[in-house]
């Protein structure tokens, strides 16, 4: 086709309005980063005016008491974090296999909805059913509920994740191992899982980072303690439930440890958020 300048045109037009549409992409990206930033800055520049070495290995003073720290909720920030990863990933990493390579029925329709439905609960929501359930069975809070109520919220986030990354790993890559001789749970494991593990560790960490910022469901089912924990039986400290008791006190000092509270809650986050980046990029080749 010859270059008119009636083609001329159309091309100059075509490149005005993607340099248009890029710059306005570049914009629109700079806008929503500004909540982020402006979150990380804050809570940072709060935060660091708790943040010493008592801060992690001191209990917290009581109420008019200057000093202390928050190292009882830092444990069991990670006991519980760790209860709700122990429960959750394994089942959500089995169910996923199980949606991907085996769930083609009724059953793996239904086992996908309701993990679709249980996404959508408020943390709250959660919070309560474990309460009902495990709590006043037990007839007290505990560290075990609160492990539940988390893995609870975790467990469809890890479903889904896995079924989507396994779901990624070509056909011929099953068909070869069966070619061979391998059987098809032998597949699914040494093949199947293993090429997909990258995606199903990331998926799995952002569901963790999800369930160390949640309050609600800790409210109902681990409460608190102003101690270190004894068994998982007992109550048990938590970063979140700490963030919400402090700040809605008329205390500054109590407010400052909120403040403390958060930063270190956010840099685990960041931190389980970084791995999961740090698993998708090995995984995908360092797309």
């Amino acid at each position: 086709m010859p270059f008119s300048p009636a083609n001329k045109g159309r091309s100059r037009r075509r490149k005005v309005m993607d340099r248009l549409m890029g710059g306005l992409a570049v914009i629109a990206t700079m806008i929503a980063l500004v909540p982020l930033a402006s979150i990380l800055i804050y809570v940072t520049a709060k935060g660091m005016a708790a943040i010493n070495w008592d801060f992690f290995t001191q209990l917290p003073k009581p109420v008019g008491e200057v000093g202390g720290g928050l190292a009882n909720a830092i444990v069991g920030t990670l006991v519980l974090v760790g209860l709700a990863s122990g429960l959750a990933i394994p089942l959500g990493i089995l169910a996923g296999i199980y949606l991907s390579e085996f769930g083609r029925g009724r059953l793996g329709w239904s086992v996908r909805f309701l993990c679709d439905v249980m996404t959508g609960i408020p943390s709250i929501i959660v919070g309560i059913a474990v309460y009902g359930t495990i709590v006043l069975t037990m007839k007290r809070h505990s560290a075990i509920a609160g492990g539940v109520a988390l893995a609870v919220i975790m467990l469809p986030l890890v479903t889904r994740t896995a079924e989507e990354m396994l779901r990624l790993v070509p056909n011929s890559l099953r068909e070869a191992s069966l070619a061979l001789g391998a059987s098809h749970w032998r597949t699914t494991l040494s093949v199947v899982l293993r090429s997909a593990a990258g995606g199903v560790i990331t998926g799995s960490l952002l569901a963790v980072a999800r369930a160390a910022g949640e309050t609600a469901p800790l409210l109902f089912t681990a409460l608190s303690s102003k101690y270190w924990h004894t068994g998982l039986d007992q109550r048990i400290a938590s970063l979140p439930v700490y963030i919400f008791t402090y700040a809605g006190t008329p205390f500054a000092e109590l407010h400052r440890l909120a403040w403390g509270a958060a930063l270190v809650l956010l840099s685990m986050v960041l931190v389980a958020s970084i791995l999961a980046r740090m698993a998708g990029r090995k995984a995908y080749g360092g797309r």
